[in-house]
């Protein structure tokens, strides 16, 4: 019997999981293959879910806590994708660590005789991993910086992401640094924008070596606080107006006039996404905070009347404040465009203590 492949990318908020996944299913698309994704967070309405399908691909979602605590839910969503695909590719939530023992080695264990579980690779922008490597947190809180510290520690494949806006010299310094800190575990350097060294990538994930092989030793109570930290927001709603706009340019005035907001409030950004669509065409507009201002990852080139707008915010505040800081970028965008808003749903939280359905390796199996 054929088994599916299951190929995890996981990495922290901002990283550019959901790139690097896309770029992956056109891959295997292209060698023939049949490819299903499943994208996870902990609220509803996720903009990776819709660009995602905006790429034409089978997508199922797990949503209201990881796939560690929703480990039951995550394999309904591997049933859901209909006749088994070749490929399912799954994009945890970004503040997520432990999967090893909570999501792969369960997979393994229970569901070994349909699926082939491939290594996990945690990917990790520049930026954050030189602060982790030099031990400071950077744009991330204390808790937050060990969470991002414990990713790299479980994965199986350590991927700097974005080396196109490195020089060599800045991408070898941290290739040495990393084997230092990380001696003997796979390491490779991608641009998934550009598609630099993504191909390795690719030939990685399809080894059957090299899978689980390190188990955390976790501190639940330092993971829950700095998942607490975070204000995490998911928000639809339809814009419209009596004449045309551009689509792509509301939407990256609204993550410039949100970023403005949250940093006049010293609210650390660890991503902000949109995503824009009319029955024509879609724009995605992405933050991942630092010094970095927000980039257009898809121009639509849309001149609508109306759009549906996704909008995914992960900010270092408290959920009252995220809100009260969209509403506020919302409001001054609309009336700087002459745009009436329709609001739909919002979801505002901190994300609660993690409960994982399994735990498989040193320890007892079960919740911590």
């Amino acid at each position: 019997m054929k088994k599916t492949r299951f190929m995890m990318v996981g990495g922290f908020l901002g990283a550019g999981k959901t790139t690097t996944l896309a770029w992956l299913a056109r891959h295997f698309q292209e060698q023939g293959k049949t490819v299903g994704v499943i994208t996870n967070d902990q609220a509803d309405d996720l903009v990776d879910t819709m660009t995602m399908r905006c790429l034409g691909l089978n997508v199922q979602q797990v949503g209201g806590a990881c796939f560690c605590c929703k480990f039951d839910e995550l394999v309904d969503r591997i049933q859901r994708l209909g006749t088994a695909p070749d490929i399912i590719l799954a994009e945890p939530v970004g503040s997520c660590t432990d999967l090893v023992a909570t999501v792969v080695r369960p997979l393994r264990r229970l569901y070994g005789d349909f699926i082939s579980v491939a290594p996990f690779p945690v990917i990790f922008k520049p930026s954050h991993g030189m602060d982790a490597l030099l031990g400071q947190p950077g744009g991330l809180s204390v808790d937050g910086a060990y969470i991002f510290r414990k990713q790299l520690e479980e994965a199986d494949v350590l991927v700097i992401n974005r080396v196109d806006q490195l020089s060599p010299a800045d991408v070898e310094a941290m290739r040495a640094r990393m084997d230092e800190v990380f001696h003997g575990v796979p390491l490779l350097a991608v641009s998934a924008r550009t598609g630099q060294g993504m191909t390795e990538l690719a030939s990685l994930l399809e080894q059957e070596s090299g899978v689980a092989q390190r188990v955390l030793s976790l501190d639940y109570d330092r993971y829950a606080a700095g998942e607490a930290e975070m204000g995490w927001l998911n928000h639809t709603f339809r814009v419209s107006s009596a004449q045309a706009f551009s689509l792509d340019a509301v939407l990256l005035r609204l993550l410039e006039r949100l970023a403005v907001l949250c940093a006049e409030q010293r609210a650390d950004i660890a991503h902000i996404k949109a995503v824009g669509l009319t029955p024509v065409a879609s724009a995605l507009v992405n933050h991942v905070g630092g010094a970095t201002a927000p980039q257009l990852s898809r121009a639509s080139g849309a001149m609508p009347l109306t759009a549906d707008v996704v909008l995914n915010a992960r900010v270092s505040t408290g959920p009252d404040a995220l809100t009260t800081f969209t509403r506020q970028a919302l409001l001054d965008v609309a009336q700087e465009w002459g745009l009436q808003v329709q609001p739909g749903r919002m979801q505002s939280l901190s994300p609660g203590r993690p409960q994982p359905t399994h735990r498989d390796g040193v320890g007892a199996v079960g919740a911590p």
